[in-house]
């Protein structure tokens, strides 16, 4: 009996490892549940990360859009624009602008006035730490029915906007429509009208301001220095170092004819 025992067990092993399939589908489902639990791990952690991204950058968005815009000019006068009160007549009135950014900016005037006020210049680029001073021109209309009491408080306003730019850009006012996106608002700027006949630090401060604006524009009127070759006679161009070696050669004739 004990050896057809024997006999029976080792016919059931020959059985079972001529049909190995059974051991490999285990295996296989192993690996395979394995696996798809990794999957299901590195999805659930890339989704969770994505999650967090999302909210973090959406966090972001809405805390940039409570925090006041940075400013990339200075403005002197800040808040208003003050000009003379004359009636009748077109008066002026001038603003610094500083560049305080450490890049290149361009800025750029607007009004809702546009038929009775201008700006000179309506636009342009400063350099970082460059300063400039324009100048606002203004029709006063003549106040209705005679009136004794002027409100020197007017409705229109102006906008100055900026905009960071690379260096060696030209100033186009097309700019502000392309990079919409990255236009700063600077200031919005009130219309005050000063009384001429009462003396005011707020006037003769409008009054010196206009006198630098004016001497700023006499200097733009300059046209700028010559560095190139010179042109003289018939557009025959003179180099200088030619010129300069006549003049040596010159000299020594002369000093040779002085020694005879």
């Amino acid at each position: 009996m004990a050896i057809a025992d024997r006999q029976r067990r080792s016919s059931e092993r020959k059985m079972f490892s001529l049909c190995p399939f059974w051991q490999t589908s285990a295996t296989t489902n192993n690996s395979s549940s394995s696996s798809s639990t990794q999957n299901l791990n590195h999805n659930g952690n890339r989704h969770t990360e994505t999650v967090t991204a999302k909210r973090s950058n959406t966090v972001s968005s809405i805390a940039r859009s409570f925090l006041p815009p940075r400013r990339r000019l200075r403005l002197d006068p800040t808040n208003n624009l003050y000009f003379p009160y004359e009636p009748g007549t077109q008066v002026r009135s001038a603003i610094r602008l500083k560049n305080t950014s450490k890049s290149h900016v361009a800025f750029k005037f607007q009004t809702t006035a546009p038929k009775s006020c201008f700006m000179r210049p309506p636009g342009g680029i400063l350099a970082p730490g460059e300063s400039s001073i324009a100048t606002v021109f203004k029709f006063v209309e003549r106040p209705e029915n005679n009136e004794v009491q002027v409100d020197l408080k007017s409705k229109v306003k102006f906008k100055i906007m900026s905009l960071k730019v690379t260096a060696g850009v030209d100033y186009l006012p097309e700019l502000f429509e392309e990079q919409r996106e990255q236009v700063t608002v600077e200031r919005i700027l009130r219309v005050v009208f000063l009384d001429v006949q009462q003396a005011s630090p707020a006037l003769e401060k409008l009054r010196r301001q206009l006198a630098e604006a004016e001497a700023a524009l006499e200097a733009r009127k300059k046209p700028p220095p010559d560095t190139g070759p010179r042109l003289v006679g018939e557009g025959l161009v003179v180099d200088e170092w030619k010129e300069r070696r006549e003049k040596y050669l010159a000299r020594q004739q002369v000093e040779a004819v002085d020694s005879t």
